[in-house]
């Protein structure tokens, strides 16, 4: 019998801060040559692992590697104050993309790159290394091709086409290289995923316990978060999302939407995945069987992302910076499946929490709610909002979906916030909107959809809605399921939403009164206001690229 693992504690060999020194320098003074490490199959696998740390990882990334997220960009949240973070918002926000602190432009730019480089020196020493039995040099091409694959995906939805590089480049290389166009970018990670996916699909494994174990669906219990076949399937299903959605697809061609389509409809044939039981505990336990890929962590407790990001002074943190608008949250329909703006639905504006989608009370920290044991106070002279503050929330809204309730000031406790690359409701979103689009809203549109909705307590939608009708009924599903998951920005630009993007941004002004509240939706201060014009669809290149390419590297159009 034999088996294959690689732990993730290898993983651990060269932090994320670590990805910009030299892999090869192992201690001062004492380095080890390329020849080394891939002659010892140890060092050849850990220099392999080495390529998931230039992944992106985490929600809060911005700033100090925890603040700041995409949706802070667009109507999801804004950045309080002018805190630590708020800059390298606002430069987004402000649509000055070409900022050197435009980390979402500069940063994930070069830290792209630099893990194509790893996979790619991987794939030309893969074959070299001499393996032992127990290991397969299969599945670490499966994983690298995958990796590449999904670094050039974060490039393609952010610039378009760009360079493609299948090899490291040598000393002596020319690197003042020309982009590539977008469909030929497309085309390259379609064959490394169609590469990935023939191996993963090759290699399975006898355990010493008998059970027999394929990484093209799962791995053994010390591999969890592997790259798999699922997930090679589901970046694959992303990319033809994009491929197909109006920014890429201005036409509107319907073949391409039918692409998509089944794409996603050959995931949910695999029979493999399901959603979890409860949309509330979904970011917080271990394993799911709604997980496609997940970044392993171990529980969270009090400090970086939570006390510095999502928890105000009231609470025990530093500062709570990621504030739920007004806009997301007149996006939860209420619990009788009617958006608040039917005057048939039952909402209250003097009332405005009563009866919502029980997704929003999963997401959001609201006013007059009982939280960590006491009632959240954002009225004016409440301890949860302090206008002279910029550690406290400007929309009234704290975000709960990435902060669990045992986690506060003066505690020990810990909890688990899993960032997940794929789960199986976008899947399931995914192929109701591609089909949606491709043959208009048949009777699949809404078993899949209805099953999103179900599972989070929601009626099915109503019958004999039109495709523009579902459509938006679609959207704003998504907007509400993938909430703080780094998903909306991203749907909004592949839509070409821009009004969404730079529409006024609300809170609600909360007063107490002698028998209650009232509330009053107003507009935030200009500082919190987008601007957007049609270039940001796609962003620019950095302006360091292009000033060192000699000329060879071209802009996107409008920011030349």
């Amino acid at each position: 019998m034999k088996y294959f693992f690689l732990s993730f504690l290898c993983m651990a060999f060269v932090g994320i801060t670590g990805c910009k020194k030299d892999f090869l320098q192992r201690d001062p003074g004492a380095p080890i040559t390329r020849e080394n490490v891939f002659g010892d199959p140890v060092l050849a696998s850990r220099f392999a692992d080495n390529s998931y740390n230039y992944m992106i990882d985490e929600f809060g990334r911005m700033s100090q590697g925890y603040k700041g997220t995409t949706g802070q960009f667009c109507d999801e949240a804004i950045s309080s104050g002018a805190s630590d973070s708020y800059p390298f918002v606002a430069v987004m926000t402000s649509g000055k993309f070409l900022d050197p602190s435009a980390t979402d432009v500069v940063s994930i730019y070069n830290r792209m790159y630099q893990g194509i480089r790893n996979v790619n020196v991987m794939l030309s020493k893969v074959d070299s290394v001499p393996w032992s039995t127990l290991q397969s040099p299969q599945l670490i091409k499966a994983q690298m091709l995958f990796l590449r694959g999904m670094f050039y995906f974060e490039l393609v939805k952010r610039f378009g086409g760009v360079i493609l590089l299948d090899k490291a480049p040598a000393l002596t290389d020319n690197l003042d290289l020309p982009r590539n166009t977008y469909d030929e970018t497309v085309n390259f990670i379609l064959k490394d995923l169609a590469a990935a996916e023939t191996l993963f699909s090759t290699v399975t494994f006898d355990l010493p316990s008998g059970r027999v174990y394929a990484p093209d669906t799962d791995w053994d219990a010390r591999n969890y978060g592997r790259a798999t076949g699922g997930a090679v399937k589901a970046l694959r299903l992303r990319l033809l999302m994009l491929d197909a959605s109006p920014n890429q697809n201005p036409a509107g061609t319907a073949a391409k939407w039918k692409k998509a389509a089944d794409a996603a409809k050959g995931i949910i044939s695999m029979n493999k995945y399901s959603l979890h039981p409860t949309y509330t505990t979904l970011l917080n336990v271990s394993t799911s069987p709604e997980y496609i890929m997940i970044k392993v962590r171990g529980p969270r407790s009090l400090g970086g992302m939570l006390s510095d990001f999502i928890m105000p002074p009231s609470s025990g943190g530093a500062q709570g910076l990621l504030n739920p608008t007004q806009n997301h949250v007149d996006l939860y329909e209420m619990s009788n499946g009617k958006p608040i703006t039917d005057a048939t639905s039952g909402y209250n504006p003097q009332a405005p929490y009563v009866n919502r989608d029980l997704r929003f009370y999963n997401n959001i920290i609201y006013n007059d709610m009982t939280w960590q044991g006491r009632k959240i106070q954002m009225y004016d002279g409440g301890v949860d909002y302090v206008p002279a503050s910029n550690s406290t929330t400007r929309t009234r809204y704290y975000c709960k979906r990435l902060w669990p309730e045992a986690i506060r000031g003066n505690s020990t406790a810990t909890g688990i916030v899993n960032f997940i690359f794929f789960r199986y409701a976008e899947v399931l979103l995914n192929y109701a909107e591609a089909l949606n689009e491709a043959d208009g809203p048949v009777a699949d549109v809404y078993t899949y959809a209805n099953q999103v909705r179900t599972r989070a307590g929601m009626p099915n939608l109503p019958a004999g809605l039109t495709k523009d009708q579902m459509r938006k009924r679609i959207r704003n599903e998504r907007a509400v399921e993938f909430a703080f998951e780094e998903m909306r920005w991203w749907d909004l630009l592949r839509w070409r939403d821009g009004e969404t993007i730079k529409a006024v941004v609300n809170a609600i002004n909360v007063t107490k009164t002698a028998t209650g509240f009232t509330y009053n939706v107003v507009p935030l201060p200009a500082l919190y206001q987008r601007e957007f014009s049609d270039r940001m669809f796609n962003y620019p290149i950095p302006r360091a690229e292009i000033d060192k390419s000699n000329g060879v590297l071209k802009q996107n159009p409008g920011w030349e």
